[in-house]
């Protein structure tokens, strides 16, 4: 009964928009591998290193039969993977339970719609500055 009630409380509060994330894609003007270089590039210009690639367009396309779907939902899809130790440090002392939020990451996606470059919002406080990065990075990275 309590893992009943449990679940159903956590339930509730990710069920509140307060808690929701929201997914903030811009527009690139350009191809893929461009949107990708550039991505990478403005990662690397902050003085960051990215900790992986994940191929996400590419493990769809592949898995796609195995799960009984013929839809391809991405061209291409990556996401980069990286971390600030300062603000990561900043953001933990100000709250360790903010170590769900790492590490960062920022997708370029091509699907019928074109090339898109983004990042997951967070919440207000402590991580607004994480935010923040990632916005100057994507804007960089489109050529804002």
């Amino acid at each position: 009964m309590k893992h009943f009630i449990a679940s159903a409380a956590f339930s509730v509060v990710l069920a509140n928009p307060a808690f929701a994330e929201e997914v903030i894609a811009v527009p690139f003007d350009g191809s893929f591998d461009d949107a990708t270089f550039a991505v990478e590039s403005a990662i690397v210009g902050q003085g960051l290193v990215i900790d992986y690639v994940s191929h996400v367009g590419d493990m769809l396309n592949r898995t796609g039969a195995d799960v009984g779907s013929d839809k391809q939902i991405f061209t291409a899809a990556e996401i980069f993977i990286f971390c600030s130790a300062k603000l990561s440090r900043e953001m933990m002392e100000a709250d360790p339970m903010n170590i769900g939020y790492c590490p960062y990451g920022i997708f370029v996606a091509e699907d019928e719609g074109g090339v898109k470059v983004g990042y997951r919002s967070y919440p207000d406080g402590p991580m607004e500055k994480v935010e923040a990065l990632l916005a100057g990075i994507v804007e960089e990275a489109v050529g804002n």
